[in-house]
């Protein structure tokens, strides 16, 4: 639903016609004789005339500032669509890397034994490689804001090729990652492919956060026309402390699905929890 849109609705001519009814009124109900009767009409024509220009020239002044309010109003909307769509990427890059980062450091804080300090040692190399490349990631996004018309490189949009690097990075967390991707599922457009890795990233990410080093099952299938990727889990890992993050991942998610006339289904899944996004593909055979 459209909210504040401008309106407009002109007011010369409905006072241009009543001036033109009284005039011809006036006509008709005056007697007149003489000279009188043949000046008259040319003075009511006269009015008549220097109204009607008076009505087309105001409704063409109204015309061109209802256009300019228009204008002003569709730039809003398309920069706060903007904003929306900068506010997800910020999303999905901070809390991508800042989840793994608190879920490896989590993990290793955890570890006793002879291999606890190698381990530890392993695990802050990598938050130290992810923390570097999210600062870098952060840069360059902050670079092409400051300069929309540069010619820094922007980063290829993710598509399903991307995803076993997204499980192998939630297998880097602790977490048991596999990924089912069926066969057949033929040409998917670019769109459908960049929300499925979003899907499939914030729910690894969640999953990390909330249950800890436990399976997780990522399921890439067709069904007719639409697309299916399922994140599943086991259920949280034994003695683990959920670390939940700021609660807005889903609600971006399923504001990306239904963008695409998807939905987006997430609940418990018997002991563990299941994300179940469905989003029609229009390249589908």
């Amino acid at each position: 639903m459209e909210t504040g849109r401008p309106t407009w609705r002109s007011r010369a001519w409905p006072v241009a016609w009543a001036t033109l009814v009284l005039l011809v009124a006036a006509l008709m109900t005056i007697g007149v004789r003489g000279s009188t009767a043949q000046v008259l009409p040319l003075v009511v024509v006269g009015i008549a005339v220097l109204v009607t220009g008076w009505a087309v020239l105001r409704t063409r002044r109204e015309r061109r500032a209802h256009e300019d309010r228009l204008a002003a109003w569709a730039g809003e909307r398309a920069a706060q669509a903007e904003r929306l769509r900068i506010a997800a990427d910020l999303h999905d890059l901070v809390s991508h890397g800042l989840g793994l980062i608190t879920v490896r450091a989590a993990v290793a804080a955890r570890l006793t034994g002879p291999e606890g300090p190698a381990e530890q040692t392993s695990a802050l190399a990598d938050i130290e490689a992810v923390g570097r490349e999210t600062t870098t990631e952060l840069r360059r996004m902050l670079s092409v804001l400051r300069a929309p018309g540069s010619d820094a490189a922007l980063r290829p949009a993710a598509s399903l090729a991307d995803l076993p690097d997204v499980v192998a990075a939630a297998r880097g967390v602790g977490l048991d990652a596999t990924l089912d991707a069926a066969a057949g599922l033929g040409a998917v457009s670019s769109g459908v492919q960049l929300t499925v890795c979003a899907v499939v990233r914030e729910a690894l990410s969640n999953t990390a956060r909330h249950a800890g080093p436990t399976r997780a099952r990522v399921r890439l299938r067709r069904d007719g026309r639409s697309v299916v990727v399922t994140v599943a889990d086991a259920g949280p890992a034994g003695g683990w402390e959920p670390r939940p993050g700021a609660g807005q991942g889903l609600a971006g998610l399923r504001e990306r699905v239904t963008a695409l006339g998807g939905t987006l289904d997430a609940g418990p899944d018997g002991p563990g929890y299941a994300v179940v996004a469905r989003l029609p593909d229009g390249t589908a055979g």
